[in-house]
Order: C-alpha cells, then structure tokens, then sequence
C-alpha cells in the first residue's frame, strides 16, 4: 500500500450516516490522519468513522467557520486537506494529490481543487458549479474569516494556485433538502448583510435571480445538464430572490 501524505483529512458532521463512509474511505488512502469533528450525531456517523479509523472529536454547532476551524486546529500534519461530509476523492483525484505532493506541493500555500457538483444523481457538465475552484488544501496554518455562511479561508499573504485535483460533490439528498438547506444559508446571509448595516432596493431579489439564469443557463451552457439542470439552477435562483427578500423583509 503506498505510504501516506503529510496530511490530515478534515470533515465536520452532524448526522451524515449515508455518506461519511465514502468522503472518509477516499481519504484513507493518502491522508496521514482523518479527523471528525462531530456536533452531536443521533444517527451512525460517529460509529461509522470510528470504525474506519478516523479521530472523532465533539464540539456543539458552534457555525460553519467556527466549527471548521476547530477541526483543523486538531491536525497535526503540515497540510490539512478539508472535505465536506457529502464530497469525495476518486481514485484519479486520489493519484493527482499524491503526484501534487511528489513535485508541486511547495509552490503555493493553498490549492484550489475543481469541485464537480452532482444534483439528484446527475453530474452537472455545465455551469458555474460544473467545475467550481474551492479552498479545500491549504497548510495547517489557515483558518476560515468568521462568517455566518459561505465561510472562506483568509488567504492574505499567502500563494494560491489551481490544481488539476476532481473532488466530487453530490449536493442533495432530495429537491426538498436541498430547499430548505439553501432558505437557512439565505438567512443567514440577509441576518449578517443587516447586521452589517445593509439593506436592499425593491426589486434586487427578482434582478439577482435573472442574472443567475442568465449567466448559468445561457452565457455557462447549463442547458446541457437538461430537466436537472434546470431544476437545480432554477433552485438556486429562487436562493438568490429569498436572500434580498429576506434582507429588505428585516428592515
């Protein structure tokens, strides 16, 4: 079996039974540690990566960012490679990361890895989520900007590159999850836009939604991904209408 990389796999879950087994399994192969930071599981997930020989920690919800950021303080190695629950390294992916640790690692401080987003079974083929650039391999240093949702790294003074890395997402359950996961990020996002002082003109919300289309659909090619498609794009347009609504709701 090949030797391990100098990295600690990173996930934080709470009640993901039907898929932490396949985000931890594609990590065993090249991760020196995997690390679960569970917030209170009632389901199998801590039984599950225990048994295939992650650490599990607890910490309570404590926010996206937050929680994150405790996880990878837990590691120990150099790089911290960070995987949600419901993404996964193919076996390809798996071979990039080790040929990017034999030759390139050194020339950057975070890389992005091209997330492939999977809806109800279909993989996107087009779209701003087709081939998405995500901060998911960084040195152990890192931490998220504390934010209530879409929480990022803080990458000042640091070297970022793109690498040719697949992580595969599979985003939903059901259409109905995915809805009511994307109505509690739209408020969060319109609870700190009002706690930051902002508002919204009428009308944002229906602006925000069509150019969502429009750049998906039309200029990125999404109509490709067909009934799909359509139905995963047109969800996460409703998203972008529910944020500005919900922020002009507050005031």
């Amino acid at each position: 079996m090949p030797e391990s990389l100098p990295l600690s796999g990173i996930v934080i879950t709470h009640n993901e039974a039907d898929r932490i087994g396949r985000c931890i399994a594609s990590m065993t192969g090249v991760c020196r540690e995997i690390i679960v930071l569970d917030s209170g599981s009632t389901d199998d997930t801590v039984a599950i990566a225990t048994n295939l020989g992650a650490r599990v920690e607890y910490q309570p919800w404590r926010g996206f960012a937050t929680q994150k950021n405790a996880a990878i303080k837990l590691a120990t190695q150099p790089w911290v490679l960070l995987l949600d629950a419901d993404e996964w390294l193919e076996p390809p992916a798996q071979q990039a990361m080790r040929d990017l640790f034999a030759g390139g690692i050194e020339q950057a401080d975070v890389w992005l890895l091209l997330r492939c987003t999977r809806f109800l079974g279909h993989r996107l083929r087009a779209g701003s989520f087709a081939r998405e650039p995500i901060q998911r391999l960084f040195r152990a240093h890192h931490r998220h900007v504390l934010q209530p949702v879409h929480e990022y790294l803080d990458v000042s003074n640091s070297r970022v590159r793109v690498s040719d890395i697949v992580l595969e997402h599979d985003t939903a359950r059901s259409a109905e999850e995915y809805w009511k996961k994307l109505q509690g990020y739209a408020r969060l996002w319109a609870e700190e836009q009002r706690r930051l002082g902002r508002t919204a003109l009428p009308g944002r919300g229906t602006l925000a939604a069509t150019a969502y289309l429009l750049k998906n659909i039309v200029v990125r090619g999404g109509f490709i991904d067909g009934i799909a498609g359509l139905h995963f794009h047109w969800l996460h347009a409703r998203y972008a209408k529910l944020k500005y609504d919900l922020l002009r709701r507050a005031w």
